[in-house]
C-alpha cells in the first residue's frame, strides 16, 4: 500500500524536511518585498510610508523565518508589529501579509486553544485598529477579515491533511508489520508441521526396522525362509521412509527456490489406518487390531493427517517402549467428533516416553481444535486417547 509521501520523487522527499529554514527565509523575503512596495510606491493621496513604519513592516516579515520552530512567539511578534505600524506610522498596511502567514501557521501547527485565541485576537485587533483610522470603507473591513479567516481556514485544512497522511502512513506500517508477523507465523507453523512429519516417518520406520533387525539373527538359524521375509520387510520399510523423506525435501527445495510455499506433498488419511495396522502387525509380530464404530464423517485435510499420525506415533511408541503383545486401535465416529484410542498391554506409563512423540500427538490434536490424553490404561498398559472435530456441513446446518 503506497502512502502519499511515498508517491513523491525520492529527491523531493529528501529535500523537503531538510530545508525548512530555506523555505521560511524565502517566504520572509517575499513578504518583505510586498511590504516594501507600499514604501517605494505610495498610493496617490496617501502619506508615504515612513522609515519607522517600514521597519515595523519588516519586523512582520523577518520574524517569519522562525515561524515553524517557535510559532507562538512569531505570531506574538507579528501581532504587535502590525497594529503598531497601523496606529503610529501612517498609512496602515494595505494587506496584512505577515498576519495571514502566522494565522496559517498557528492553525496548522499549534494547539486548539492557542490557534483559536490568536484568531479571535486578530479579528478584534483589526476591527479596533480600523476604528481609529479615518475614511475606512465597509468593504475594507470585509477584505481584511476575509483574508485572515481564509488564511486560518487554509491552515486548518493543511493540519487535517497532514493528520490524514500520518494516519495513512501509520496504517500502512501496521499492515506491513502484521503481514510480516503473519508470514513469520506461517513459516514457523509449516516448519513445525514438517518437523512432526519427519519425526513420525523416521520414528515409525526405524522402530519397525529395529524390531525386525533384532529378530533377524534368531530366525536366521531357525527359519531361513522367515529370515528372508524379515530382511525384505526391513528393506521395504526403509525404501518407503526414503520415498516420504524425498517428498518432504522436494517441497523444501521448491519453497527455497521460488520463495513461496509449493504444493504440499500427498498426506495420509483415516482410510489408510487399516493398512498401517496391518503393516505393524506384519512387520513386528505385535497383535494389532483396528475396530471402527459409528458412521464415518467428513474431516478436514489437516484432521485427516492428524488422525493418521496420532495412530502411527502411538503404535510406534508401543513397539519401541511398551514390550506389549497386543495393541487395540479404536475409531469411534460421532456427530461432531471422532475419537481415536490406542491401548496396549505393555508396561504402562512407567515405560512411556516423555519426549517428542507424545508432545507431537498433543500438538496435532490441539492444532485441529481437538484434545489428547495419555496415561495408563484401566486394565494395565498404556493408553492414548484423542478427540478430533469433524468438518461442519454448512449447507446442512443452514437447511
Amino acid at each position: 500500500m503506497k502512502t502519499p509521501r511515498s508517491l513523491l520523487p525520492p529527491a523531493l522527499t529528501r529535500w523537503r524536511p531538510a530545508t525548512p529554514y530555506v523555505l521560511d527565509a524565502a517566504l520572509a523575503a517575499l513578504v518583505l518585498f510586498a511590504v516594501s512596495l507600499q514604501w517605494m510606491f505610495p498610493d496617490e493621496g496617501d502619506d508615504p510610508l515612513s522609515w519607522q513604519g517600514w521597519l515595523l513592516g519588516a519586523a512582520t516579515a523577518v520574524t517569519l523565518i522562525w515561524r515553524r520552530r517557535t510559532p507562538c512567539a512569531t505570531a506574538c511578534a507579528v501581532s504587535l508589529a502590525t497594529p503598531a505600524q497601523a496606529l503610529y506610522h501612517a498609512p496602515p498596511p494595505d494587506v496584512m501579509y505577515g498576519g495571514m502567514v502566522v494565522l496559517y501557521t498557528m492553525a496548522a501547527r499549534t494547539r486548539p486553544w492557542q490557534r483559536r485565541l490568536m484568531l479571535t485576537g486578530w479579528i478584534l485587533g483589526v476591527v479596533i485598529t480600523m476604528q481609529h483610522q479615518s475614511n475606512q470603507e465597509p468593504f475594507e473591513y470585509a477584505f481584511h477579515l476575509m483574508g485572515l479567516v481564509s488564511a486560518y481556514a487554509l491552515g486548518v485544512l493543511t493540519r487535517v491533511q497532514r493528520a490524514y497522511t500520518a494516519e495513512l502512513e501509520d496504517r500502512a506500517g501496521r499492515l506491513e508489520r502484521e503481514r510480516a508477523a503473519d508470514t513469520a507465523r506461517a513459516r514457523a507453523e509449516e516448519r513445525a508441521r514438517i518437523a512432526r512429519d519427519m519425526h513420525d516417518i523416521l520414528a515409525h520406520a526405524v522402530s519397525l526396522m529395529v524390531v525386525q533387525a533384532e529378530a533377524g539373527p534368531v530366525v536366521v538359524r531357525k527359519d531361513p525362509d522367515r529370515a528372508e521375509a524379515t530382511f525384505d520387510t526391513i528393506a521395504s520399510t526403509g525404501r518407503e521412509a526414503m520415498v516420504q523423506l524425498r517428498r518432504i525435501l522436494g517441497v523444501l527445495k521448491e519453497e527455497a527456490s521460488t520463495g513461496e510455499a509449493g504444493s504440499r506433498l500427498p498426506q495420509p488419511s483415516v482410510t489408510a489406518l487399516p493398512e498401517l495396522v496391518r503393516q505393524v502387525r506384519r512387520s513386528t509380530g505385535l497383535h494389532a487390531e483396528l475396530r471402527t464404530s459409528g458412521t464415518p464423517r467428513p474431516l478436514s485435510s489437516d484432521t485427516e493427517v492428524a488422525a493418521y499420525r496420532v495412530v502411527q506415533e502411538a503404535l510406534t511408541n508401543t513397539v519401541k517402549h511398551a514390550r506389549a503383545s497386543r495393541a487395540l486401535v479404536e475409531l469411534d465416529w460421532a456427530d461432531d467428533h471422532v475419537s481415536l484410542t490406542v491401548t496396549d498391554d505393555g508396561r504402562g506409563p512407567s515405560a512411556g516416553p516423555g519426549g517428542h512423540g507424545l508432545i507431537g500427538i498433543r500438538e496435532r490434536a490441539v492444532a485441529c481444535g481437538g484434545s489428547a490424553e495419555t496415561g495408563g490404561a484401566p486394565g494395565g498398559g498404556f493408553r492414548v486417547a484423542v478427540r478430533l472435530p469433524v468438518a461442519v456441513d454448512r449447507e446442512g446446518a443452514l437447511g
